[in-house]
Formats: C-alpha cells, structure tokens, sequence
C-alpha cells in the first residue's frame, strides 16, 4: 500500500460514502488496518442537536476548542489532522469542498467521541496485550514486520502513540457495537430457509452468497523501490502468470517463486465468501473461469497472481467450503487473571506441548473456561466466518498440526491447534447457517445505524468556533 491507513481515517471515509453521495468513495479493502475487525463500525449520518455556529470565521493560528462533547473537548487540531490523513490517503476525498469535508470529519469525531464516552461508561477496556496483538495484525495483513510498520506509520507523520491510541479506539467501538446491537440481532431458521429459496429462484445472486477458492503468488515490491525495480519485478511476475497460463503446476510455482507467507501451501487461501477476500482479489478475478489466471495485479504489497481453484453459490446443491477443524483451550477475561498471565499461561502450554510434555486434549479439558472443555477443546468443523475475527485470522494462518500463540479476543486468551482441513460440500443446515450470517450481518448494519444516532442524539454538544486550517 502507497499508506497504512489508520483505523479512523478509514471509518471517515465510509462515513463522508454515507453522507456525501460522492461516487467510488469508500475504504479500500484487503490488507488493511480495517480488516482487523471485520464488524467494524460505520457511522451513519449524526443527528444533530444543536445548531454550529453561523458567524463569520476569524483566523486562528492556536489551537482552539471547534466543540464539546458532554464538556469533552475536540480541538481544532484534531479535526485538521483528521481531514490532511484522509485527503493524503484517498484521491476521493479532494473531490469534496474543504469547508464540507471539514463538517463531515467533525461530526464523525463527535459521534466517535460520544460512544467511546459510552464504552467508559459500560467498563469496556482494551488492555495493551490486545492493542500489540491488533499491531502485529495489521503488520501481517500489510505483510510487514512490526518495526517495518511503525517506520511506515512515522513517514506518515502519525505518531506510535497515535498509531495505537487509533487501535485502541477502534477496538472499543467494536467490543461496544458487539454488546449493544449486535448481541441483539436474530434471525429465525424459517427467514433463512426463505433467503435461500430467493437466491436459488434470483437471476441475480447476491455477491454476499458467492463463495470463492483463490490461490495468490505474490512478488514483494521494496518500500521506495525505484521505478526501475518496480518494472523489473512487474516483468518478473508477468513471466511467471505466462508459465502459470502455460500449464505449468500453479503450487509448484508459488512455492519456488512466491514472497508471500501461504506459500507452503501453494498459496491456496480457502473457500470462503467473497466478502472475506480483498476487493482488488475479487474484481480482478470476477470474469475469469475456474482454474484460470488473473494478473498480475498491484496492491501495495507488491504484484499478486491469482488463480481461481473453484466457485459456488450457497443455496446452489453443490455448494463448497473449505472447513477446519479446529480446537482451543480459553481462559475467560477475569479480574484476578490480567490478560498479560493468561497469555503467559497459555505460552508455556505452548512450550510443554511443543516438547511432548503435555497433551492439548488434556490441557483443555483441565484447564479450558468454556463448553468444548469437557470435548478437550473440541469445536468441531467450522466454515469462514463462524467464529470471531481475531480467532478466525489467527486459524486460518495455522497448517494442521500448528498451534498458534495465544490470541486475545473479545472473549478471553486462547490456544488454538488446527486439526486439519477439508472441502465440504455443505448441508441444509450449513447452508443456512450461512443465509442467517449473511441476513444477520445486513440487520446489524441497520440496528447499527439507528443504535448510533440514538447515542449522538443523548449526547449534549456545544459547538465553539469553526475549525479551520
């Protein structure tokens, strides 16, 4: 990527799509700090309470208060910073006269400021165990090392504590959406059922049904590689499409030439909806047959070739997934165990089992705070998407046999082995299942949006003098 965009500056932009109508203007998707949740928020239009300010602006060189947000202050600083981020990183945004670019930013700074004020309330934190997790996260998905990251992150003139603060305030939002709206969602088998029957009898399917096996080769560009590396690697990845088009085995040439961490595995990254791959993957990809190439495309990774190894629409009688099986060992979050000793318990069960002194099973059935205990861990054969964002990220990187570090989610610290893998023609149930996550994930985004327009109406905002630069 040309920027690692921050969490905020991203949720800006879906916001300034929502409220501004501006044509193409929305987050990139892919490896990107977004991705981190994939339920992340997105703010719909504030509704707000008290009227700006109408009076002629005065030129301001200090820094100022533009607002308070139940007598918390937003500065001028932070809107301008906010509004040179998003311009920086999205053409789209110079589109949009400064003076509304302005307004929009900060009335996502109010709306942002008013439920992480909310999130205070309820006792939702975010210790720094999960923020360095959520880093290393964003490291890989840019597939960078973290200290590569940071000097990323300093050449956009963001700071580290920035950077992490940005991490933290997003991962609050989450854990407070989850709580709120989501936890409350539901819907029922027989509306399921009927989604289905309406994607089978529909000419047109919906693209959040569509399932797609790729496998990627991937030539890594250099940060500040010069226009003549450039080139000479953009050769270098069209001659190994034109072998791959040629017939030559697709795995064979991943693992030989591939810079890309999946390539022990031929650089299959599994069946799974299209809405859990990259955009540019499912644009670039969306007309070519299975088993044919596409690319090289350029990300800002560098030059990925793609190979489609299979399609399916859920719904379809020969629907496929790809599943795992997978087992865990979870230590719930507990006043008298910070994060920090429950990922250091965890790593020496790592440790003993690494060294056969130690079974998973047993470790889990005697150790394990939830329902698979009893099973050693046991959660059976999952398909994308069932679990959490930070479980499912950290499975899908694992080969059967590895056993993870401990992750942090929402829930707690786990251990997670992958058992094995497999493609699955999916049952009814499965299929339905899937309608249900699909249906309920289009009914949170709605609740959503009321849920945060019910939160910027409760606040009390006094609006100061209008931001400028």
């Amino acid at each position: 990527m040309k920027h690692i965009r921050s969490i905020l500056t991203l949720s800006c932009l879906a916001a300034l799509a929502a409220t501004s109508g501006a044509q193409g203007l929305r987050p990139s998707g892919g490896g990107g700090i977004t991705d981190i949740m994939r339920a992340g928020p997105r703010l719909a239009p504030p509704v707000p309470r008290t009227a700006p300010s109408t009076a002629a602006p005065v030129q301001r060189s200090a820094e100022y208060i533009v607002a308070l947000v139940n007598s918390e202050p937003i500065t001028n600083t932070e809107v301008q910073t906010r509004v040179t981020r998003l311009v920086r990183e999205n053409a789209e945004a110079e589109r949009v006269p400064r003076a509304e670019l302005t307004r929009l930013v900060l009335e996502r700074l109010i709306s942002e400021r008013a439920q992480l004020q909310l999130a205070k309330e309820n006792g939702i934190k975010v210790d720094d165990v999960a923020i360095d997790q959520a880093e290393q996260t964003v490291a890989r998905q840019n597939q960078l090392s973290v200290e590569e990251l940071r000097r990323r992150v300093a050449a956009e003139g963001i700071a580290p504590r920035e950077f992490r603060n940005d991490l933290r305030d997003q991962l609050l939002l989450t854990r407070l959406r989850d709580r709120e709206v989501e936890s409350k969602v539901k819907v029922s088998d027989s509306e399921a059922d009927e989604y289905l029957r309406d994607q089978r009898n529909s000419p047109t399917k919906d693209a959040a049904l569509q399932n797609i096996n790729l496998a990627q080769l991937l030539v890594a560009v250099p940060e500040n590689a010069t226009p003549a590396q450039v080139a000479t690697l953009q050769q270098k990845a069209q001659g190994l499409a034109q072998r791959a088009r040629s017939g030559e085995d697709f795995a064979k040439l991943v693992q030989e030439n591939s810079d890309s961490p999946d390539r022990a595995n031929g650089g299959a990254i599994g069946m799974r909806g299209a809405d859990r791959y990259p955009s540019l993957f499912v644009e670039a990809t969306q007309s070519t047959p299975v088993n044919g190439i596409a690319g090289p495309i350029r990300s800002g990774a560098g030059f990925h070739v793609l190979k489609v190894l299979a399609k399916a629409q859920l719904g379809a009688m020969d629907a496929t997934v790809t599943q795992t099986q997978v087992r865990h060992i979870l230590l719930l979050n507990d006043p008298k165990r910070t994060t920090a000793q429950a990922v250091a318990q965890l790593a020496e069960f790592k440790r003993r089992l690494q060294a056969n002194a130690a079974d998973f099973a047993g470790l889990a059935r005697d150790n394990s705070q939830d329902a698979s205990a009893k099973e050693g861990g046991d959660l059976g054969w999952s398909r994308p998407g069932q679990f959490v964002p930070e479980f499912e990220e950290a499975m899908d990187r694992l080969a059967p046999g590895q056993i993870s570090d401990p992750v942090v989610s929402r829930f707690g610290v786990h251990l997670i082995q992958v058992v094995g893998r497999r493609e699955s023609k999916l049952t009814q149930t499965e299929q339905r299942e899937a309608a249900r996550a699909v249906l309920r994930e289009q009914r949170v985004e709605e609740a959503f949006t009321t849920w945060v327009q019910e939160v910027r109406a409760r606040a009390y905002v006094e609006y100061r003098e209008p931001p400028q630069s």
